[in-house]
Parts: C-alpha cells; sequence; structure tokens
C-alpha cells in the first residue's frame, strides 16, 4: 500500500492515477488537487489515508447504506450532501434502497470494502456518514448513537466528564459503551443493540439517556432540545431518528488540520484531545494499536432497561421531547414552538442573518456588534445560535442572538436580516 505523505508534492500535470485495491483499479481523478489548504493534504493523500485505517472504517460504516458529504473543491468551497448513489458507479459497487419520512426513496451506497473506500475518497467524500442500520434490515438499527455536542464556550474537559456519566447510565441499563472523538468539539459514545427495535423506540430509548444524563449531571448536561436553553453539553437524542448520520469513525472532518474522528478506550479519554487525531496521524496510530472499537460488534446489548426507563418517565410526566424540524408531527410530541416565542421576557431571541456560507453569516454578526456594541458586551458564548440548516443536498447558515443577559433597556430590536439570502427558503 502507498504510505500517506505528510505533505502534498507540487502539483504536476497527472490527470489520474490508478491505484489497485483488493483486486480492483480505481482511477483517482485529479489526484494533486488539495483539499486541506493550510497543510496542503491532496485527494490522492484522501484515498491513501482510507487504505490505511479501511479495516476500522468499514467496522463503523461498511455493509451500511452511507449518505455521501462530498467536497469537490476541498473544504474551502461548496459542499453537498448526496443521498443518491452516482448513475455512474462501478458495478460493483453495492447500494440499497431507503425510504425516507419524507416519503422519498433513494439508493444509497453501501461500502463492503477498502475499494469501495477508496472510490469513495476519490468522489471526494471527507465524511462517511453511514445509517445506523445494516443493509439487510432498513428497518431495525442496530446501534444506539449517544452525540454530545458542546454549546459555545465549552471546553473538551466538560465534553470528557459527561461522557462519563453517559458511560454509566449505559452499564446501568447493561449496554456497553465506546467513546470516539467527533473530529471536531464534540463526542460520540455507540453502543451495538440487538435488531429488536424500531427507529422510534431507539429514539425514545436515546431521549431517556440524554434525560437521565442530565439529571445526573445538571450543571454540565442538558437535554433540551431548544438552542436557546440549552447549557453545558447538549446530548442530542434525535440523532437516533431515521434518516439521521453522524460521522463515524475514522471519518475525516473539514477543519483545517484534517482532524478524524478517532475511537479511544475509555482509559485513553482522560488524555486524549482532538486535535491529536488527524489525516497525517492516524495512520501511524492504527499501524501501532489497531482499531480501539475492534470488539463492538462482539456483544450487541438489549435496549430493555432504557425502554423501562423512558416507562417510568412518562409515569412521572415527561413525554416525548421536540423532533427535528422536518419530520412530521408526532403523536405525543410537545408543540414546537421556541421558548422564546413563548416566554418572550425570558428569552428575548432576535435573528441576525441568514446566508448559504457560514462565513458570511458571521461577518453579518460582526457588523451587528458592531451597531450594537454596548449589547454585544453582555453577550456570553452560549447567547449566540449558529444553526446549521440542512436542506435536501446543501446546508446553509442562520445566526440568531438571545438578549437574554443583556439589559432590558441596552436590548436591540430585530433588524432587517444581514445578509439575506431569501432563495435558501426553498432549500
Amino acid at each position: 500500500m502507498p504510505k500517506l505523505r505528510a505533505k502534498a508534492s507540487k502539483r504536476t500535470s497527472v490527470e489520474s492515477e490508478p491505484i489497485l485495491v483488493a483486486g480492483r483499479e480505481i482511477v483517482v481523478s485529479n489526484p494533486a488537487k488539495v483539499l486541506f489548504p493550510k497543510p496542503k493534504y491532496t485527494k490522492l493523500d484522501l484515498v491513501r489515508y482510507y487504505l490505511a485505517v479501511a479495516e476500522g472504517a468499514l467496522r463503523g460504516a461498511g455493509g451500511r447504506p452511507n449518505v455521501l458529504v462530498r467536497y469537490p473543491n476541498g473544504i474551502s468551497g461548496e459542499f453537498f450532501y448526496q443521498k443518491r448513489a452516482p448513475e455512474s458507479r462501478p458495478p460493483w459497487i453495492d447500494v440499497v434502497t431507503l425510504s425516507f419520512p419524507s416519503g422519498r426513496t433513494a439508493e444509497e451506497v453501501v461500502p463492503r470494502d477498502a475499494a469501495a473506500l477508496a472510490w469513495l475518497a476519490n468522489l471526494a467524500c471527507l465524511e462517511l456518514h453511514p445509517h445506523p442500520v445494516r443493509a439487510d434490515d432498513l428497518d431495525h438499527p442496530d446501534e444506539l448513537r449517544v452525540d454530545l455536542d458542546p454549546v459555545p464556550g465549552v471546553k473538551w474537559p466538560q465534553v470528557r466528564e459527561v461522557a462519563r456519566v453517559a458511560r454509566a447510565v449505559l452499564q446501568d441499563v447493561g449496554l456497553t459503551g465506546w467513546p470516539k472523538t467527533s473530529g471536531s468539539r464534540g463526542m460520540h459514545v455507540i453502543a451495538r443493540i440487538e435488531r429488536r427495535w424500531t427507529f422510534d423506540e431507539v429514539r425514545r430509548a436515546a431521549l431517556a439517556l440524554a434525560r437521565d444524563v442530565e439529571r445526573r449531571a445538571p450543571a454540565i448536561a442538558t437535554s433540551k432540545w431548544w438552542k436557546e436553553e440549552r447549557h453545558g453539553v447538549f446530548v442530542d437524542y434525535n440523532q437516533n431518528a431515521k434518516d439521521r448520520t453522524v460521522a463515524s469513525a475514522y471519518s475525516v472532518r473539514p477543519t483545517p488540520d484534517a482532524r478524524v474522528s478517532a475511537p479511544l478506550r475509555w482509559d485513553e479519554v482522560g488524555s486524549a484531545e482532538p486535535a491529536d487525531f488527524t489525516l497525517a496521524t492516524m495512520p501511524k496510530r492504527f499501524a501501532k494499536v489497531g482499531d480501539r472499537h475492534e470488539g463492538i460488534d462482539a456483544a450487541p446489548g438489549s435496549l430493555e432497561g432504557l425502554l423501562e426507563l423512558s416507562a417510568r418517565h412518562e409515569r412521572e410526566g415527561l413525554g416525548d421531547a421536540p423532533w427535528p424540524p422536518h419530520y412530521k408531527k408526532q403523536a405525543g410530541e410537545p408543540p414546537r414552538v421556541q421558548p422564546s416565542r413563548a416566554r418572550a421576557a425570558k428569552f428575548p431571541l432576535i435573528e441576525i442573518g441568514r446566508a448559504k456560507r457560514k462565513r458570511d453569516a458571521l461577518a453579518g454578526l460582526k457588523r451587528w456588534k458592531a451597531r450594537h456594541p454596548k449589547a454585544a458586551k453582555y453577550l456570553k458564548p452560549a447567547d449566540v445560535l449558529v444553526d446549521s440548516m440542512r436542506g435536501r443536498s446543501s446546508t446553509w447558515t442562520r445566526i440568531r442572538v438571545n438578549l437574554r443577559h443583556v439589559p432590558p433597556k441596552l436590548r436591540p430590536r430585530q433588524e432587517r436580516l444581514d445578509p439575506d439570502e431569501k432563495t435558501l427558503s426553498s432549500w
């Protein structure tokens, strides 16, 4: 296997480069295209990375339908989500037809071997985004996903602490949690489960877990769906709803230093830092210690304990919690009304701008702060709500500001959005 380069070589006139993987030829088009400008990692570097960690990457995403997240012009350019498998694909690329809550269907790619990973990398798919089901049973998830998402201003040590609490909750109901960095700011804890329950039941179990984590560590963790109510680390139970995906183990993330989602042992959680694991460093770690999640499939567990906890919550008056906005209203779901609208005095929320590119939305926030410096100095990091809004194939950014810490006399009124890319409403 070709060795991964720490740096890309200078651009050449080579338009393609064939690589032989498990008897299959993968033609890497434009191999010198730079995907990560700062370290100058190229498309060929990405291909070689996935070949180096293929065993672990397939343990996380193999045999599952995957959403393709493509960065054809690198992390500085536009990216898009592609649910449907490309029509032009090798005959050995496996696909399976999924149905979504919207009623639509799509054939999604199911990677089976290292050659499929190389083919995906050639499409500039940085991340592997598998559904929590196997291709041979699309109705019964085989894993529970605990997604720990810190609010702005929360540091990594607090994420670690919440991960330990989540582990304890899982242990108390007979499940084994396998931790990994998300490759961004958070952490995932994955628990393999028996394929006996529906998506709705798995989500209900995840909600019960999130609420129990919050009960045990109320100062540092939350299960609140609305961003304006969150603090500390949000335990995102809705990542277990049907059609939701997260970046799986060994996924390369679109960060300037090309961080990756790193599987960990629990005794590594206390010292591991997200920046330790990158496209350049992970192959060395993998060659030295192997896949830290190697035993994850050995003993799938039961959801009965979490579902019993959910039933107890319901008896105590805790019903369902909000679903993602693109889902139909669910039976028993509370009203989908932002707390700021229902309790304006407590949560005075204003919207700043909407933009296709995050940096343009953040530029609008900077201009708003310049116009209202007295109000801006009272804002806490968690008061700035940066929402990544996903459409059918693309994302856009909405920025809102919670003025709860700003004295009432200094609170600016809602202004015209800046920027205001109105076409986004049709995405």
